[in-house]
């Protein structure tokens, strides 16, 4: 008796204290989408993608053009040495500024422009140009046609950081899809518990009526005391599972409301989610080829390991043709102009030393001189260059190639792997399938068993034991009617996710992610 008045005080405990917990009605689809929208980890994961998308914009500035800009100012005091210098001391000053445009271009190759300016002036004697002004524009294209050569070498970069992009849009993905199977796992497991505590609820019931049917027959003297005692133990066991079926609840509620980041406050029961839906039970027709077929196109996995096999492909490539000499083609062409301040001597001779006039000329002659290309100048050539490394040693060609045959033999074990899971996650659909069939058979078999049993009681022609037998194989009936039902659901959730048709079949759009 003491047994059953503290099993029923904890009973009483645990009801008052989920009676006081919010609830909120949820879907599966509600819940897949709060997790979405909430889930701590897919937060996390979703900066990945940023942080390599951000790696291929960097990539590719590779081909912006690069301006650079240099001056300079120097002043220099040097002994004379000849009398035909006109002073003790020499005094220079020089001043230069340099415009640089680089261009890496998708060739390989490399185009420079720059325009180049100098001013010279100084007190050395017998000058006819003081100071001097010089200008001049170049341009130099230089192309790679070996080693460095075409247009795969030169994007080889940006190929590896959008490769390593998808990697990790596939790795975000498939953190996606196993965070929405977490989530109805954990959504079937609640409603699994909260229906069985419905079923240890329902069996408590008839036990109690049978004990107050026992209680009244004991009190007119029809049955012997014994049988009183065995129903009295039964209430007692039946209320003991009901507290370990109340328990499982809390556990999953607990579970799937950490998945879905609710809001909790600090001492405050949970909120209590009330599933909506029922497990499904209707057949899903899906051959094995069809489900190999979609996970050897959909499955993140799969995909993230053909991008890193794409990148050692690549790198193979440039490994081979770095083993080869560099030639490469250069052109340059050039401008030079040149003006100053022209110093006029007596008899046009400087040596007589008597200036008598200048004629001014400043900076905008020399660079109307180069722009105008007076003075043209150009150059064409070809520099061959043999490193003996590079004829020598392979050993990074080597490495590139055992490397994509790694990367080739981890891609065909990932597509065996996926083959072997998605023949078991088709098998499993099927077998649970025939489970729920089975279980409901054996169900309603219990049900009108017990049927039977209590109308043969009634009558006296069966015993409370056999009742209470036959209650507890109803309640088990019912149970395992239910798991088989919620594994069924679980497995289809399964057979998703190894096929990666998660997010499709659930019409989650990756690119309306939050963050993305």
């Amino acid at each position: 008796m003491k047994r059953t008045v503290l099993a029923l005080l904890l009973l009483a405990a645990g009801l008052a204290a989920q009676a006081q917990a919010p609830e909120a009605s949820m879907s599966l689809q509600d819940c897949i989408l709060a997790a979405v929208k909430n889930n701590l980890n897919l937060s996390a994961e979703i900066i990945g993608p940023d942080v390599a998308a951000a790696a291929a914009r960097r990539a590719g500035e590779v081909f912006f053009p690069k301006l650079s800009f240099n001056i300079g100012q120097q002043k220099s005091n040097t002994a004379s040495y000849s009398g035909l210098e006109g002073t003790a001391q020499i005094t220079t000053d020089f001043s230069n500024y340099q415009g640089v445009l680089r261009q890496f271009l998708p060739t390989g190759a490399t185009f420079t422009g720059f325009l180049y300016s100098y001013k010279n002036s100084s007190n050395q004697g017998y000058q006819t140009i003081n100071p001097r002004f010089g200008a001049t524009l170049n341009f130099n294209f230089t192309q790679p046609l070996l080693r460095d050569f075409g247009f795969r070498m030169s994007r080889r970069q940006i190929i590896i950081a959008r490769n390593d992009q998808e990697v990790s849009e596939q790795r975000l993905r498939q953190a996606l899809v196993d965070t929405v199977y977490d989530v109805e796992q954990a959504y079937w497991n609640l409603v699994y518990s909260r229906e069985n505590l419905k079923v240890q609820q329902e069996s408590l019931k008839l036990a109690r009526d049978l004990l107050a049917k026992n209680t009244r027959e004991l009190e007119v003297g029809t049955i012997p005391p014994i049988e009183l005692l065995s129903a009295r133990a039964e209430v007692a066991s039946r209320e003991a599972d009901i507290l370990q079926a109340e328990a499982q609840v809390k556990n999953d509620q607990d579970t799937l409301r950490t998945l879905l980041n609710l809001p909790r406050e600090k001492g405050a029961p949970g909120t209590a989610i009330l599933p909506t839906e029922t497990p499904q039970a209707e057949p899903v027709s899906l051959s094995f080829e069809e489900a190999r077929t979609r996970a050897l196109t959909h499955r993140p996995d799969l995909a993230s390991s053909q991008a890193d096999l794409r990148t050692s492909k690549l790198n193979l490539t440039y490994a081979r043709n770095q083993t080869l000499p560099n030639l490469s083609f250069e052109a340059t062409y050039w401008s030079p102009g040149i003006s100053g301040t022209q110093i006029l001597y007596q008899d046009d001779n400087p040596l007589t030393g008597v200036i008598v006039g200048t004629v001014p000329g400043g900076r905008n002659l020399a660079f109307k001189d180069a722009f105008k290309f007076k003075y043209e100048n150009w150059f064409v050539g070809l520099t061959f260059d043999l490193p003996l490394e590079s004829v020598v040693s392979r050993a990074q060609a080597t490495q590139a190639r055992l490397e994509t045959d790694q990367a080739a033999l981890r891609l065909r074990n990932l597509e065996e792997q996926a083959v072997l899971r998605v023949e078991i996650a088709v098998r499993a659909v099927e077998t649970n399938y025939r489970r729920t069939q089975a279980y409901r058979v054996a169900r309603e078999l219990a049900e009108q068993r017990l049927a039977a049993e209590e109308k043969k009681l009634a009558a006296g022609m069966s015993t409370n034991y056999t009742v209470l037998q036959q209650q507890r194989d109803l309640a088990l009936a019912r149970t395992n009617e239910i798991r088989a039902r919620v594994d069924y659901s679980v497995s289809l959730a399964g057979l998703e996710k190894e096929m990666g048709t998660t997010l499709e079949s659930k019409n989650i759009n990756f690119a309306d992610m939050p963050g993305r």
